[in-house]
């Protein structure tokens, strides 16, 4: 009997400590989880249309499909997957249009980043073109070290690296090729 007993003990032992191994197992995937953070937005919109004012002027239009605002991470920001479409006034009422296929703002630097077809056009008919491009909101001022095409009623002209005022009356470019006509 005491055989079959000493089989019977071994085999519990063998039990015990496999579910042991286990559950050690599953509580250490647990205490993993404990260290892993989720970077999830804390809030999200669909289809928006902000209007930003300044003294009682309306001096910006935000329409976008998708928002994602990050504001409780450590460096907060807001995400447009899918691109914006931006309207901006100067002080005289002229309108700059912004389009782009993403974006992002960065709420501490005041740094927008525009990617992929990024267009600016103003109404007297001047137009630029990019992949990448940053708007300084502080600055009111626009950025790039990217490959841009100008097109204007002066002209056409394109290069790597462009930075202008928002109403492009003060333009500085890298390297640049093209025509321009300073008697208009």
């Amino acid at each position: 009997m005491t055989i079959s007993l000493k089989k019977i003990f071994s085999k519990l032992l063998c039990v015990t400590l496999l579910w042991s191994v286990i559950a050690c197992e599953s509580n250490f995937k647990e205490v993993q989880k404990i260290n892993y953070s989720e970077f999830n937005p804390s809030g999200e919109a669909d289809s928006i249309n902000v209007k930003y004012t300044d003294s009682g002027r309306i001096s910006a239009i935000l329409i976008s499909s998708k928002m994602l605002d990050y504001s409780a991470v450590d460096f907060p920001f807001t995400e447009f997957p899918k691109g914006i479409d931006v309207t901006l006034f100067d002080a005289k009422g002229k309108k700059t249009f912004v389009k782009s296929n993403y974006a992002i703002s960065y709420k501490k630097t005041g740094i927008i980043d525009l990617q992929g077809k990024v267009r600016i056009t103003t109404e007297e008919g001047q137009v630029l073109a990019t992949e990448q491009l940053y708007f300084d909101q502080k600055n009111e001022w626009f950025y790039t070290e990217r490959h841009f095409v100008f097109t204007s009623p002066k002209g056409n002209s394109e290069g790597q690296g462009i930075d202008f005022s928002k109403d492009f009356k003060v333009i500085n470019s890298q390297k640049i090729s093209g025509e321009v006509d300073t008697n208009k």
